[in-house]
C-alpha cells in the first residue's frame, strides 16, 4: 500500500498545482478571444500568468485548494478501508508540505484541524467494477465557486428570464440565470455541471460529476450536446466575463447529464466550477504501479504503469 500513498501524493499534488491540458487550452482561448485592454482582459492576462508560474514553481494554483473529492473504483475483493487510510495519510502530507491549505474546518467550534482531515472531508465515493485496475478521479472545488452552485426546482420564475417550464428550454434558462447570479464571485470565467432530474442530494452530485469530463468532448446524447453548445454560446453574451469585470467569455464549459426523478420533482441542479478547474486522475494497476499518464475523465488513454 505504500506504492498506493505515494501514487495518491502525487495525484494531490499535480491536482492542486497543475491544471489539466483541456482546460489550459480552453483558458487560451479565452486569452485571444477577449480584448486585452479590458479590465477583463487584464485580469484574465495575470490568471494566465498565475497558471504558468504555479506550474514552474509545483505551488497551488488558488490560495483556496478546496474541498477534496474522490470517485474511486474499485476491482471486487480490493480492501477499501486499506484505501482509505491511505488517502488520509496522502492528504495529511500534502498538506504540512504546503500543497493543500488546511481546510477543513469544525462547523461547531470553528475550529480549524490543521491536516484537511475530519469529519466529512475528504469526500470518498467508491464504486465496485469488472476492471482488474483501480481509477481514482479527484477534483478540488474551491468555496467560491460551491458558494455559486444553485438547484432550482421548475417550474419557477426567474429573474430576467420569466418562467421556466419542464423541459429543456426551462433548463436553459435556470442554467443561464445561475452562471449570471455567479458574476465575480464564482471565480469566472468557469465551467458548469448540470443534471437534470434526480432528488436534491443526488442532482448535486451528478451534477459535479459532470466537471470530471473534458471540456473538448462531446455529449454522447445529441438532445443535451445542442443543449451545451447553446448554453455556451448564450451565457458568453451575458457579459459576465473575468472576475465579473465584463466581457466576452463568461464560461468555458457546459456539461449536461439527466436522471431520472420522481413525478412530483423536476430539479435543476448546477455545479459551478471556476477558472482553477483541478480535476484528475489516475489509473493503477494491481499491484500498485504509478500511472505515467493522467485520466482527466475517468476514461482509459493507453495509460502504461511504472511497475514497483
Amino acid at each position: 500500500m505504500q506504492f498506493f500513498r505515494e501514487s495518491m501524493l502525487e495525484l494531490i499534488i499535480q491536482t492542486s498545482t497543475n491544471l489539466p491540458p483541456d482546460v489550459r487550452q480552453a483558458m487560451a482561448w479565452a486569452l485571444k478571444t477577449e480584448k486585452p485592454a479590458t479590465q477583463a482582459g487584464q485580469a484574465l492576462a495575470i490568471v494566465g500568468q498565475n497558471i504558468d508560474m504555479t506550474q514552474e514553481g509545483e505551488g497551488p494554483i488558488c490560495q483556496d485548494t478546496g474541498m477534496l473529492t474522490f470517485e474511486i473504483k474499485t476491482p471486487v475483493g480490493v480492501n477499501q478501508l486499506a484505501i482509505k487510510k491511505q488517502i488520509h495519510e496522502a492528504i495529511a502530507e500534502a498538506t504540512k508540505r504546503g500543497k493543500l491549505r488546511p481546510n477543513s474546518v469544525d462547523s461547531i467550534t470553528g475550529k480549524n484541524s490543521g491536516n484537511n482531515l475530519g469529519p466529512g472531508t475528504p469526500i470518498l465515493h467508491f464504486e465496485q467494477w469488472e476492471e482488474p485496475d483501480i481509477e481514482v478521479r479527484l477534483i478540488l472545488k474551491g468555496g467560491g465557486c460551491e458558494n455559486t452552485n444553485a438547484q432550482y426546482s421548475v417550474p419557477c420564475m426567474l429573474d430576467h428570464l420569466g418562467r421556466a417550464d419542464r423541459d429543456l428550454d426551462g433548463v436553459r434558462k435556470c442554467v443561464l440565470h445561475a452562471v449570471w447570479k455567479a458574476q465575480g464571485q464564482g471565480c469566472a470565467p468557469g465551467a458548469v455541471g448540470v443534471c437534470i432530474g434526480s432528488d436534491r442530494a443526488g442532482g448535486y452530485h451528478h451534477a459535479k460529476l459532470q466537471l470530471f469530463r473534458t471540456l473538448d468532448d462531446v455529449n454522447p446524447d445529441p438532445t443535451l450536446a445542442k443543449l451545451e453548445q447553446q448554453i455556451m454560446d448564450e451565457a458568453n453574451k451575458l457579459g459576465v466575463g473575468t472576475m465579473g469585470f465584463g466581457g466576452n467569455v463568461s464560461l468555458i464549459g457546459c456539461k449536461i447529464a439527466a436522471a431520472n426523478r420522481l413525478p412530483a420533482s423536476f430539479f435543476v441542479s448546477v455545479a459551478y466550477d471556476c477558472w482553477a478547474y483541478r480535476r484528475l486522475g489516475e489509473l493503477l494497476d494491481l499491484p500498485f504501479g504509478i500511472a505515467v499518464e493522467p485520466l482527466l475523465d475517468g476514461r482509459r488513454h493507453g495509460v502504461q504503469v511504472d511497475r514497483p
